[in-house]
């Protein structure tokens, strides 16, 4: 009997594996036909996180504390669940847990847009190896970055994640920064997909693009990234474009993404609860984030009554179980809750240091190391190593200038010091009595305080050379203004001009770093200082990176990523953007219908594709700094260009030697004008680029740069393809868009084509 009942046991157990398969990497057809409508709809359904106060997750996440999202198991499959947590300035996680003392801190890495003023791939993947290596280690399976949107307009609030104004620079960036996370083993999500460039109503707003604006400029840098960099997963946007929400848009997230461009991994949404959800399934997005149960009754419903089809559902859980099977989490890796952090901290300080772009130098920089500094505005204490929100990092620690320039030997006006540290010691005091200081998507920033013109007199008398550091902070939200905020305050402009007037009076010296998450007016005011040093918002060690730049111990090698304007209106885009806006109390309870309101409710993207330097280029617009811009402390001559005919497209090659007196790094920028007839081109377009070694004085190095004939083509909205002319291109191999130094020729000698599906149409429903 005792025989009979184990062997009914073993068919019984033997019965159920066959009935119940575990997911395997091998099994997932076999895993798909097991599930029920019900499991299959909650695996498109993340697990909502607990409410979020003041940035911090109130409860405990059953994975990783402060994580913002997750996939839910289902365990009678072997199916876990995977955590998802914010980037792109590293991993934001909670730094706290109760039962345990051990904190769990990430390193605050440079924010995108200096990331990508080092114009150097490999330095990028560094970084985002560090970075991944942390998102490893505590037991995250996907960083939600990078956020790759392209700088339309110097406003947007989350510039300072973005990497560009440039799709091919975004691109190749959001590749780099992609691949060096994704080679610990963990995932990506490059956000946000697409045309997501203001933070004003960002939940509703219609981005009105012309297909081929679209294409070129707010498409191609998504493209670059999926093809050279497999990431993981692609986050649809909030906002509609043309009509349709792009978490709904089949032509976005099919179409396009899918069978155009061969991406193989999943499409998951911004965090939100869109009503149209058997829309988005049925167009290719695989996962709701963060997960509702009214969407699983919704998905549910829509299997029922046909308007989603069995196809279609197992298409999206096909996906998501071809996801899972990838994740650390599935693969039983054991994480430690234990990043070396002090190595990535090095990491990040290396990173900014070789990103900071010098704007200006008359001869101040570099400093010796061990001047008497006087040190003005509030941000040298109140420093910003990253943004707010999403984008933000729990940091042990946040480096600021009056630290960075103590760490470097430099002797400080304590008084000064004293100063700031006394405002900010008040504010503080102040703002916790309001409660106003902080939300999840704002940190107030200090606003400047005055200074007398008496005091700076007597300061100028008694230092060496004058560092003012200028501050702004950018987030989620929110977009910024142009009002003392893309402009200076007027307690800013005086205090820059009576700095100036003193110390140049005295024969000395100032500096002013621009410690800024976005483009700010410098024309009206540059010359009357002596350097401009540009750290953006460069981490937690960024104001040690700083001084390793003002002493020489680095060499500035950044370059601009985007043109620095010398109006904010000349940007054409400024036309068409809400630099004003102020959300208004009684919005959307008019009586009556509320008529959509112009950059608000919708944007028309009246410029096309005349976006930063192309158009700035191709019109002839003064600028204040042109995009690619950025000084060395030695100099650099270009020789021996040459362009060859590949199979498909031109080599370029040119030498690089530097003529001065210190070691440097360069980025040469190869940009192409086309030949005259077709389609109307910008002068010119960066097509490639390239960084040089540490090169000694005198020493000379050869770069290569290839271009594909695919490369040259612009989208023809009449023949729905892309488009390269035959004829002669000029290659220019540039310091800056405005600073070229070689030239070279290449001659297509048969136009080329690459038809595309005709969808984006302006009038489509």
């Amino acid at each position: 009997m005792k025989k009979i009942f184990l062997s009914l046991a073993a068919l019984c157990m033997a019965f159920l594996a066959v009935a119940q398969p575990q997911l395997r990497k091998d099994n997932i057809e076999d895993v798909l036909k097991a599930m029920t409508l019900e499991e299959k709809a909650t695996l498109l359904v993340g697990g909502a996180r607990a409410a979020m106060v003041n940035g911090v997750t109130s409860g405990v996440d059953w994975n990783v504390p402060g994580a913002a999202g997750n996939t839910r198991p289902i365990e009678r499959l072997g199916i876990p669940g995977t955590v998802l947590a914010d980037g792109p300035a590293g991993l934001r996680i909670q730094p706290n847990r109760q039962g345990t003392s051990q904190t769990f801190y990430c390193t605050g890495f440079p924010v995108g847009t200096l990331l990508a003023s080092s114009w150097d791939i490999s330095l990028v993947e560094d970084v985002t190896k560090a970075m991944g290596n942390e998102v490893l280690e505590y037991g995250v399976d996907v960083l939600l970055a990078p956020g790759m949107n392209i700088h339309r307009n110097p406003l947007c609030g989350r510039n300072f994640e973005y990497f560009s104004e440039d799709p091919i620079l975004s691109g190749k960036m959001a590749a780099a920064y992609v691949r060096g996370i994704q080679s610990n083993g963990v995932g990506t999500s490059i956000k946000h997909y697409a045309a997501n460039n203001q933070e004003t109503n960002r939940n509703e707003n219609d981005a009105r693009i012309s297909p081929r604006a679209l294409r070129e400029i707010y498409l191609k840098n998504f493209e670059i990234a999926v093809k050279e960099s497999d990431p993981w997963t692609v986050m649809s946007s909030y906002n509609k474009l043309n009509g349709r929400y792009t978490q709904q848009d089949v032509d976005l997230l099919t179409t396009v993404l899918r069978e155009e461009w061969g991406f193989k991994g999943i499409v998951m949404t911004d965090w939100g609860n869109k009503a149209g959800t058997v829309t988005s399934t049925k167009a290719g997005n695989d996962l709701m984030e963060p997960g509702n149960q009214n969407e699983i009754d919704r998905i549910i419903a829509g299997v029922k009554d046909g308007t989603i089809s069995q196809e279609e559902l197992d298409r999206n859980v096909r996906n998501m179980l071809n996801y899972i099977v990838r994740t650390p989490r599935f693969n039983g890796y054991k994480f430690s809750n234990k990043p070396d952090l002090k190595a990535h901290a090095q990491v990040a300080r290396k990173a900014a240091g070789e990103s900071i772009v010098l704007l200006r130098n008359e001869g101040a920089l570099p400093l010796k190391g061990n001047e008497k500094v006087a040190l003005y505005g509030v941000s040298s204490i109140d420093f910003v190593a990253g943004g707010t929100g999403s984008g933000d990092v729990n940091k042990a620690y946040v480096v600021n200038m009056v630290q960075g320039m103590e760490n470097a030997g430099f002797t400080l006006d304590k008084d000064l010091v004293n100063y700031y540290t006394a405002f900010q010691a008040y504010d503080k005091a102040q703002s916790a009595l309001s409660s106003t200081g902080f939300s999840w998507f704002s940190r107030r920033k200090l606003a400047e305080v005055a200074i007398p013109a008496a005091a700076i007199e007597k300061e100028a008398k008694a230092n060496d050379v004058a560092v003012v550091v200028l501050g702004r902070n950018a987030g989620e939200g929110a977009d910024r203004k142009m009002m003392d905020d893309f402009e200076l305050t007027s307690i800013e402009r005086e205090l820059l001009q009576n700095v100036s007037a003193s110390y140049h009076a005295a024969g000395k010296k100032v500096v002013v770093i621009l410690n800024v998450g976005g483009v700010i007016e410098t024309n009206s005011w540059k010359n009357l200082v002596d350097a401009i040093v540009l750290p953006w918002s460069p981490g937690q060690e960024g104001a040690n990176a700083v001084a390793d730049v003002l002493t020489g111990k680095v060499n500035p090698s950044g370059k601009l990523p985007m043109t620095f304007p010398v109006n904010f209106m000349d940007h054409p885009s400024s036309a068409n953007f809400p630099y004003n806006y102020t959300q208004s109390a009684t919005r959307g309870f008019s009586w009556g219908p509320r008529v959509p309101q112009k950059d608000v409710d919708y944007t028309q993207y009246e410029e096309g594709i005349w976006v930063g330097y192309r158009f700035f280029e191709t019109r002839k617009v003064a600028v204040s700094y042109p995009f690619g811009y950025g000084l060395s402390y030695t100099t650099f001559a270009y020789s021996k260009p040459v362009v060859k005919a590949v199979a498909d497209g031109f080599e370029a090659t040119v030498t690089v030697t530097n003529n001065g007196k210190v070691a440097g790094k360069e980025v040469v920028q190869l940009y192409v004008a086309a030949p005259a007839g077709g389609l109307e081109k910008p002068a010119c377009e960066l097509k490639a680029f390239g960084k040089t070694k540490l090169l000694a004085p005198g020493e000379s190095q050869t770069l290569t740069l290839k271009v594909s004939a695919y490369d040259l083509a612009s989208f023809n909205e009449t023949t729905s393809a892309w488009e390269a002319a035959a004829g002669k291109y000029s290659v220019l191999f540039g310091a800056s868009v405005e600073d070229i130094r070689a030239t070279a020729a290449f001659t297509l000698k048969k136009a080329r084509n690459w038809p595309a599906h005709n969808v984006f149409a302006l009038d489509r429903k």
